[in-house]
């Protein structure tokens, strides 16, 4: 948090160092809006902070993103969020400035959605038995949004390129597609969390051109994008699997059987492309695994 706290006006990082609503270490977002108290989410829950953000403080707020130099940042605004160091997401809402009918710029900041990005090694362990067998499955990782599939995706990411003298995994390369930044968490280029030796990112890229840029000039192992969905996104699974390239995604969803009747992911399901479904959920926190599943839809372990 450290980080996050450092870019924060000062009355807000107090407030911060005292709160009350939970331990900071289960405190997943923060959110700021002009002329509105401070909103803190601690595991799932909102608190609101005795403090009012003002339109100085968003000024103070932008001003520390931008390195007093508002021209870096005008490529991270046109994505609507900034990564920050640590990998922290900040979203942000205000007025749209438009051009040809394509979004040119962000201005007049009146909100920020903190998101804190955690590392939790080890977060995959208790599945590889169900995941690896002398190589890595074609593993999708289904649930609601904060249910944790990006935790999960990540140590999975850095188990692949790290490898496991434990489980007797070798290293692999392992390659990641991060349209949003908020896998690996980059800064200018480089990833802020922990992956292992045999990671390459391409950070801010749409997904379905990664992939395929992935698969012709990088060759991974293991290919791992968040929430895939679109029409082209199906186009390049297809490319990598032919490629012989072990996928690891994301997707949104509550179930196998409720994803199942997209048209999109259906088709890519009734391919058995993907060997294991793992279903999560926020029932007893984000990460909980309900089940996983195999290209059946056969369950192979429950942990509800």
């Amino acid at each position: 948090m450290e980080q996050i706290i450092r870019i924060l006006p000062s009355g807000i990082s107090e407030l911060l160092y005292g709160f009350s609503g939970g331990s900071m270490e289960d405190v997943e977002e923060i959110r700021l809006r002009v002329n509105r108290p401070v909103e803190v989410t601690s595991d799932g829950t909102p608190h609101f902070l005795p403090y009012l953000f003002s339109k100085q403080d968003a000024e103070q707020l932008i001003s520390s993103l931008a390195g007093h130099s508002f021209y870096t940042l005008d490529e991270e605004l046109k994505r609507g969020y900034v990564t920050i160091e640590g990998g922290h997401r900040i979203g942000l809402a205000g007025k749209v400035i438009l051009e040809e009918g394509k979004v040119k710029a962000l201005r007049y900041f009146s909100s920020f959605n903190i998101r804190i990005a955690r590392e939790k090694i080890g977060t995959a362990d208790p599945f590889i038995p169900l995941l690896y067998d002398g190589g890595w499955k074609h593993t999708m990782i289904i649930g609601p949004p904060q249910s944790g599939k990006t935790t999960l995706l990540r140590d999975l990411a850095r188990l692949v390129s790290s490898g496991s003298q434990e489980h007797h995994i070798p290293s692999m390369k392992a390659g990641i597609v991060d349209e949003r930044s908020e896998i690996a968490g980059c800064m200018h280029g480089i990833p802020q969390l922990q992956f292992g030796p045999r990671v390459d990112v391409l950070d801010a890229c749409p997904k379905a051109e990664g992939m395929m840029m992935m698969i012709r000039s990088m060759s991974p192992d293991v290919l791992i994008v968040d929430e895939i969905g679109r029409e082209e996104d199906r186009a390049a699974i297809m490319e990598g699997v032919h490629a012989g390239i072990t996928l690891i995604m994301t997707t949104h969803g509550n179930d196998l059987e409720e994803i199942k009747k997209r048209p999109l992911l259906k088709k890519i399901i009734e391919q058995e492309v993907f060997e294991r479904f793992i279903e999560l959920s926020r029932n007893k926190g984000p990460g909980s695994v309900v089940s996983i599943k195999n290209q059946y839809g056969q369950v192979v372990e429950v942990h509800v």
